[in-house]
């Protein structure tokens, strides 16, 4: 195994009414939060397990030609580098989506477009 989605990111207009509405839907927990503006939530067990956490993200409208959820995977069996280069063999491509290039993570868009990120932390496999 090579990757497993540890988070999903979805932008909405109310993180703390959505983060409360999903806590009960999954039976999941607020793990962090930033403010008002983004909840983290997850299993009771906490981080790193083998459901992925959903992060609720401030965002009023989203932004033309693009969706509200993207998903963030983390490289199980290499360091970040290495899975870099594997997910651009596949087709992968660098997304720029104004980042600063102090990010810890790359944005990337699978084959079709759709944004996701490779982040730098590496997850034990299952």
């Amino acid at each position: 195994m090579a990757c497993r989605i540890s988070e999903l990111v979805l932008g909405c207009r109310d993180p703390e009414a959505l983060a409360r509405f999903w806590c009960e839907v999954l039976d999941f927990v607020v793990l962090d939060r930033e403010g008002d503006d983004c909840f983290e939530i997850g299993p009771r067990e906490g981080f790193g397990g083998p459901q992925p956490t959903i992060i609720l993200s401030r965002r009023d409208e989203p932004e033309p030609g693009k969706t509200r959820l993207h998903i963030d995977v983390n490289a199980t069996d290499r360091d970040q580098d290495a899975e870099l280069e594997r997910l651009l063999k596949l087709g992968a491509r660098p997304a720029d989506i104004g980042q600063t290039g102090e990010e810890q993570w790359h944005v990337l868009s699978d084959p079709e477009g759709n944004e996701f990120c490779l982040l730098k932390a590496r997850l034990n496999p299952l």
